[in-house]
């Protein structure tokens, strides 16, 4: 069938696999590196006890079978190699089929770890992390072509991604309709980046550009995807240009750098392809079978779409094969930053020596200028953002991260910049207070070198010890 490869795109193919590849290994790390404190057996969201009361239909996962923090990092760690062995272009070494099931292997374990993650993997990257690794499984390698129903599937991906989001800010906070919701979001998005200070006091009738341009790029450029080149790839390339501005705006994790992966399945990069065999039936029939399913199971997230009861970042299957994707329906006015605090003092009272935890991510002191941490994702950093929102977003763990933070928990300290205690003397008392946070203007942070003001709200969390059973010598 010659309509069912396009040999032009071999280039556009080994661009996108070595991205992805690349994106599976900081998604592979993080969890590696990160899960003892959140999802271990003595994390503050165990998955011991998680998949005791969650059936394997309901969550598909290799923990389901048999869970052990060493297992855990042991999955973790082979996505890292697997990831980087791909990234290094194993696959082009192997027959064809070998590719594929090589392909497949870090979509499996990332799926294990996602369907086990609760509230620290409820985020729309990790699904389209695995839609998107799914599919690119049978792109094929040098053997092949590139064929054209998936290069088709991986841009009908990025059109739900971005239609989708275009779509939830219209019927979602008013501000992204008066074109004014960037006179906020870069000082109260979940996770500042170094150059947000410097977007938030860009000119507000920029700021009215941006949101104009975003509306563009999201609302009409996701069709041209499916036009004949080269506005193909003119769309393509200014959907990159757009997440590129957004890497420089903020940490997103690699929800940015995913959406750039897959807008390269619409560029057709100047290149002369290789010769290749012709293309094997069986190949043709799985990839064909493989699209027909994916179709067949775009029909929710479609409903879903052009529904007025839009939701964002949905999964509808427990294999995360076809999803719902959106961000920042609203957007909020006023930054609040819950700030955890402990003393040693024998009796816990406002005049104590408190001293404040620092996080990795999260504006904390106000001296210290946000870093740069996407496509890396810090997930207790970002869940505590949530809890700033509202106390019901962390009712599960909070009061797990507490517990460990008063018996100087070794992994539950490794999430932190900084500790105020010794590792051999943990805290009597922790508390929790909530302030409201804003950037500085030009004068003060001249004056003061702080790009952060804070001003107290309210308490958040009373101080807290352990109970006398449970406290250590």
């Amino acid at each position: 069938m010659d309509w069912f490869t396009a040999p032009d795109y071999w280039l556009s193919r080994l661009v996108l696999q070595r991205a992805l590849a690349a994106v599976y290994l900081v998604a592979f790390l993080s969890a590696a590196l990160q899960f003892r404190a959140l999802l271990g057996e003595r994390g503050m969201l165990p998955i011991p006890q998680y998949v005791a009361r969650i059936s394997f239909r309901r969550a598909p996962s290799l923990f389901q079978l048999r869970y052990s923090d060493r297992f855990f990092a042991g999955t973790a760690w082979a996505g890292c190699a697997v990831s980087a062995a791909l990234l290094a272009g194993v696959d082009a070494l192997l027959p064809l089929w070998a590719a594929i099931a090589l392909w497949l292997v870090p979509w499996a374990l990332y799926l294990s770890i996602v369907n086990v993650g609760q509230t620290w993997y409820a985020f729309g990257w990790e699904s389209l992390l695995l839609e998107t690794g799914f599919l690119a499984a049978f792109l094929g390698n040098d053997e092949v072509a590139p064929p054209v129903p998936v290069l088709f599937l991986l841009r009908w991906i990025l059109f739900r991604v971005e239609f989708g989001a275009g779509l939830i800010k219209l019927r979602g906070d008013a501000c992204w309709r008066k074109l004014t919701c960037l006179y906020f979001h870069h000082e109260t998005q979940p996770m500042p980046g170094p150059l947000s200070w410097f977007f938030h006091h860009l000119p507000k009738p920029l700021h009215r550009v941006e949101v104009a341009a975003n509306h563009f790029t999201q609302l009409v450029v996701p069709f041209l995807l499916f036009t004949p080149q080269p506005i193909a790839s003119a769309a393509a390339a200014l959907m990159i240009v757009t997440q590129l501005w957004l890497v420089l705006s903020g940490n997103f994790s690699w929800l940015n750098w995913i959406t750039i992966v897959l807008a390269v399945s619409a560029l057709r990069l100047p290149a002369t392809p290789p010769s290749a065999p012709s293309t094997p039936l069986w190949y043709e029939i799985v990839v064909l079978a493989t699209a027909a399913l994916l179709l067949f199971l775009s029909y929710h997230p479609v409903v879903n779409m052009v529904s007025r009861r839009q939701v964002m970042n949905r999964s509808f299957d427990p294999l995360h094969l076809v999803n719902t994707y959106g961000a920042f329906g609203s957007v909020s006015r006023v930054r609040y930053e819950v700030v955890v605090e402990g003393t040693s003092d024998e009796v816990a009272r406002e005049d104590s020596d408190w001293r404040e935890y620092e996080f990795k991510g999260k504006p904390g002191r106000l001296r210290h200028w946000p870093r740069q941490f996407a496509p890396y994702h810090l997930r207790l950093d970002w869940l505590m953002w949530f809890a700033a929102l509202s106390p019901a977003y962390a009712g599960e763990w909070f009061g797990g991260l507490v517990e460990r933070l008063l018996e100087n928990d070794r992994a539950t300290l490794r999430l932190l910049r900084r500790s105020p205690f010794p590792p051999d003397t943990p805290p009597r008392y922790v508390r929790a207070r909530l302030f409201r946070y804003r950037y500085t203007s030009w004068r003060e942070l001249r004056e003061t070198g702080a790009c952060w003001d804070r001003t107290y709200v309210r308490e958040y969390l009373p101080p807290t010890r352990l109970a006398r059973a449970t406290e250590r010598p």
